[in-house]
């Protein structure tokens, strides 16, 4: 092996050191990150939308979460337009704000059918430490023809009522890196 060969592999090896390196240090500085994020974003996570079967249960879900927990609420009716439309983009936008609590309640099982009728629904009511925050009835009246969950999620994030999104989870930052 010759002087220039050697300095040839040493430069490529070089090169492979500084990928490596340049990789390790990107892994470590995303760990860093999500677990000072998770260390800061206390309180319950939730896993869907949560279906409340009475009046009870939508005053328990109220008055006794956490107090750092957003509560959004829709009450709805089964054949009144938007209603079903809303409940699955709060089945999407469930998944994308875990630290939400997403509930749905029927207007007749709230025992207030009367006050919440086919007009005014659907409705969207945002709790935080049992505060109303947000109270739209009708809420579909202020979203297109047809909405979508990005719709709903910029309609409550234009009155602040949305915490931030959490961060991508390390899979889906490795897909991004072009180099």
């Amino acid at each position: 092996m010759t002087p220039e060969q050697t300095l040839t592999m040493s430069v490529q090896e070089y090169e492979l050191l500084k990928e490596e390196d340049a990789g390790c240090l990107k892994k470590y500085r995303r760990r860093c990150m999500q677990e000072m994020h998770d260390k800061l974003s206390f309180g319950p996570k939730f896993e869907g939308v949560h279906d409340l079967d009475s009046g009870e249960a939508f005053l328990e879900v109220i008055e006794k979460e956490h107090y750092s927990t957003v509560v959004v609420v829709h009450i709805y009716k089964d054949g009144v337009k938007g209603c079903e439309e809303l409940n699955n983009c709060l089945d999407c936008l469930a998944t994308e704000y875990p630290t939400v609590k997403f509930c749905r309640i029927d207007a007749v099982a709230s025992g207030a059918a009367e006050r919440f009728s086919d007009e005014v629904l659907p409705t969207l009511l945002v709790y935080k430490a049992g505060e109303l925050l947000g109270n739209f009835l009708s809420c579909t009246q202020h979203l297109n023809e047809e909405f979508f969950a990005t719709d709903v999620e910029a309609f409550l994030n234009s009155y602040g009522l949305l915490p931030e999104k959490e961060l991508p989870g390390e899979e889906d930052e490795d897909e991004n890196d072009v180099e």
